[in-house]
């Protein structure tokens, strides 16, 4: 029956790389156990309070790392626990009698992950001498997962809090109410600008879902905080009697809505208008969606 525990770590093996695929690799971003563990730790930490939910997103991202080295490492024990100890010759002075064969099979497992090589244990057995190098490429590959994972979002998180300051700056110009007086193509290649960049933060959240559990302290940052006055925007240049204004303003609230289909659909945030989730998503993230 102990090739049942062989066959059961590899399917645990698989199961945390294709984790790390669909997270990382997929143009989808999804990866099933990965977002659970990431709203799990986002809806534990922001009820503490404002300090620990400005930690909520980074401590997300260590909890997954964490996560998927622990399938790996319980992944392959469970390979090599048949192999254990007839499979390995130790160092003069180590008695395997000692230890539990599953405490060491979790031992030579997490050794060989993080490629330590202490050479008190070597493997012997002609299969897991063939296997044991493949673990250790596993474990680089999760180091070199996390690095690229950390590459990807803080991008997305800085595009994020550029668009949030310049909603925050353009609202306390008062530029909603200056859309009529101001030059017509000046106005329209702001709104321009600004449809751009809300295209760019749906496909920014598509891609790097765990970007949306960042809680950002300072408001002018926070994008859940700011959205309001991108409908404000939306809502003057549309009523504008200068075509490329109201056309750029079109433009503005279709981006907007299509914005908050997403957040509602991938993020389940409710709402019946776009306004409606827009409010959801700031009350999610600690802000008022506009200060009374």
């Amino acid at each position: 029956m102990l090739w049942l525990l062989s066959v059961l770590g590899v399917v645990v093996i698989l199961l945390g790389l294709v984790e790390v695929f669909h997270t990382l690799l997929h143009p989808s971003g999804r990866g099933r156990l990965s977002r659970l563990c990431v709203v799990a730790v986002w809806r534990s930490v922001r009820r503490l309070g404002d300090g620990p939910a400005a930690i909520a997103g980074p401590l997300s991202l260590v909890a997954v790392i964490l996560f998927w080295a622990v399938l790996q490492a319980a992944g392959w024990a469970l390979l090599l626990y048949p192999h254990i100890p007839g499979g390995y010759s130790y160092s003069p002075g180590i008695d395997p009698s000692q230890y539990g064969n599953v405490a060491e099979a979790l031992y030579i497992s997490t050794v060989t992950l993080t490629t330590l090589g202490y050479g008190d244990v070597i493997a012997i057995d002609p299969v897991i001498r063939f296997l044991s190098p493949f673990e250790a490429l596993t474990g680089f590959a999760l180091l070199t997962a996390a690095v690229s994972w950390f590459m990807q979002i803080y991008p997305a998180l800085g595009r994020r809090r550029a668009l949030a300051l310049r909603l925050s700056l353009l609202q306390e110009a008062g530029y909603a109410n200056r859309i009529d007086v101001a030059e017509a193509s000046a106005v329209a290649n702001t709104i321009e600008a600004l449809t751009a960049d809300l295209v760019q933060i749906r496909v920014d959240l598509t891609q790097t879902s765990e970007t949306y559990y960042f809680w950002e302290s300072n408001k002018s940052l926070s994008l859940p905080a700011s959205l309001s006055y991108a409908c404000d925007l939306a809502a003057s240049a549309c009523r504008s009697g200068r075509p490329s204004v109201s056309t750029a303003g079109t433009m503005l609230n279709g981006s907007l809505d299509a914005l908050a289909a997403f957040l509602k659909d991938e993020f389940h945030i409710h709402g019946s208008s776009t306004e409606d989730v827009f409010r959801s998503y700031a009350a999610d993230h600690r802000y008022s969606y506009r200060e009374p």
